[in-house]
């Protein structure tokens, strides 16, 4: 299968938990969320060996991925725990979803990624994009208590 279509599978996927984690986050507060999410990911874990070997795996691999699995579970901590605190699914989803930004700044300090002309383009529609999505006109950043009052 061509990248392209994982690429497409994982945006429908990742778009499909955006929801779930706002509906979760509804419930249960994001430390609790982070464990159900990894007891999700162990659920996924007989399917994922059977197509794979652990030879070749040495100290520093293990650590650079336990790095990440770490890394990853913190992150998806400060999303749903943005969620809990009432920020709108529809904004810091897609918001948190510029996390790339970061990857490429990385990429470019650590591994001597350039990004072309075009590249730096649309970095810069990613983060005017951000900022549009995160505006919210002045009554709508009331706190919750300010909005249930002015309700009454």
């Amino acid at each position: 299968m061509h990248w392209m279509a994982y690429a497409g599978f994982a945006i429908v996927l990742w778009g499909v938990n955006g929801l779930f984690m706002k509906l979760g986050t509804t419930r249960v507060s994001a430390g609790s969320m982070v464990i159900w999410v990894t007891a999700g990911f162990v659920v996924l874990l007989p399917f994922l060996w059977s197509g794979t070997t652990l030879a070749g795996l040495n100290a520093r691999v293990l650590c650079i991925g336990l790095i990440a699995g770490t890394v990853n579970g913190l992150g998806n901590w400060a999303v749903f725990a943005c969620l809990e605190k009432g920020a709108m699914a529809s904004v810091a989803i897609p918001l948190t979803a510029l996390y790339p930004l970061c990857t490429v700044a990385l990429a470019t300090a650590f591994l001597k990624e350039r990004p072309t002309v075009l590249q730096w383009i649309g970095i810069a529609l990613a983060v005017a994009g951000g900022a549009m999505l995160s505006y919210e006109p002045a009554l709508a950043a009331t706190s919750n208590e300010e909005r249930a009052h002015c309700l009454q």
